[in-house]
């Protein structure tokens, strides 16, 4: 009952401003049976807490807190919580997740007005597994409903007949994905995105959507509620992993799998998807399981054009001379390729761990190429089409 007092009652005072977060003022200390958190915010500013369970974790929302900067780690003093974690979570609000080393519970939250701001103090205590597990879950997701619109803006637009690409910038907001040399996957992908839909847009009749506009976090459920709404004809879902060595490289694509043995795959369908998991998202809620039956028969109609547009690509890909994987064309059980209504495909466009793929990843110039062979194979894929499509 805490967390909702909490949010309504601030909710009530109206605050919209932006508020800067103060480290100097911050700290997450262990107590003797509790873990103490003082945060120090500009202002007071509407939020929410709750815990989610498998893994144990604490969130706090906050919104118009400006997350930029924040150096979560450096305020983390305590054994019971194992890491911290800041980034943009929805539209307007910031999303602060600490991980629990052992079940403990909301005792006490509060937002004072203090002379340098304000400050929020939680304070959790020790309980049990079960109890910890029974009272885990979130609230409704803040600002989901402005985020679609977001998504499908200017689809309104479009022609009725016309054909609808989604472009799926991969992670965002508390999901970073990859990260090296400065480079972060989110920002690098949805800059990409918006180059591949600049370019489609130049062919005739074709309307573009992407699931986020901006760096915020987008659940794999929700990419696929947006491709709905949005009446996807295809969609296309765009990564740069990371690994722990170098010597991966090159650009490679990915059509649905009904299992895989493949461990490298399995480990990079586990990071792509980490971010769900780290916003408390229930990831079953992707397949649609009561009408699995009906899925898979809806599949064997969708399955081959998604396997013919990965042909495609490759091959224009090839054309266009893009570096490629040894392996380019591939498989894998991801989320975000489990959708039975349109075909969807996976493009890990290169692996930022390596060096002259994150150099070519980071210059708009070279990026032509990837961006010229996807629009080939859009408009490949469409001429293919019957036209009763």
């Amino acid at each position: 009952m805490i967390r909702w007092l909490a949010v309504l009652m601030l909710l009530a005072t109206g605050a919209t401003a932006q508020a800067q977060f103060d480290p100097d003022r911050s700290s997450i200390r262990d107590g003797w049976r509790s873990v103490q958190i003082d945060l120090g915010l500009s202002d007071i500013v509407p939020y929410r807490i709750f815990t989610l369970d498998d893994p144990r974790r604490l969130v706090l929302d906050f919104q118009g807190l400006d997350s930029g900067g924040i150096s979560a780690g450096a305020i983390n003093q305590a054994r019971r919580v194992t890491a911290v974690r800041f980034g943009p979570y929805r539209p307007g609000w910031t999303r602060m997740v600490l991980d629990l080393g052992q079940p403990l519970t909301l005792q006490k939250a509060a937002m004072t007005s203090e002379t340098q701001g304000a400050r929020l103090s939680v304070q959790l205590g020790r309980t049990t597994a079960a109890a910890f597990a029974a009272n885990a879950g979130a609230p409704p997701d803040p600002g989901w409903d402005a985020l679609t619109q977001q998504a499908l803006a200017g689809l309104e637009q479009a022609d009725a007949d016309a054909f609808v690409v989604v472009l799926d910038p991969g992670h965002g907001g508390i999901d970073p994905g990859a990260e090296r040399g400065g480079v972060t996957e989110a920002h690098l992908m949805l800059r990409f995105a918006d180059e591949i839909a600049d370019s489609l847009r130049g062919l005739e009749g074709v309307a573009v959507a992407l699931t986020r506009s901006d760096d915020s976090f987008v659940p794999l459920y929700g990419r696929m509620s947006i491709a709905r709404a949005a009446g996807a004809d295809l969609f296309i879902s765009l990564h740069a992993d990371a690994l722990e060595q170098d010597d991966a490289w090159g650009a490679s694509v990915y059509t649905l799998a009904e299992g895989s043995g493949d461990m490298a795959v399995q480990r990079l369908v586990e990071r792509h998807e980490r971010g769900d998991l780290l916003a408390g998202v229930d990831l079953s809620v992707t397949d649609d399981r009561v009408a699995g039956v009906l899925m898979d028969l809806a599949r064997r109609s969708t399955a081959p054009r998604a396997d013919g547009f990965a042909d495609r690509l490759v091959a224009a890909m090839q054309a266009q001379g893009v570096r490629l994987n040894s392996h380019p064309r591939r498989s894998g059980r991801f989320s975000v390729l489990l959708a039975a209504d349109f075909p969807s495909v996976l493009v890990e466009a290169g692996f930022l761990s390596n060096t002259q793929d994150r150099e070519t990843l980071t210059d708009p110039a070279r990026r032509r190429p990837l961006v010229a062979a996807i629009t080939a194979a859009v408009a490949d894929h469409i001429a293919a089409l019957p036209a009763s499509r």
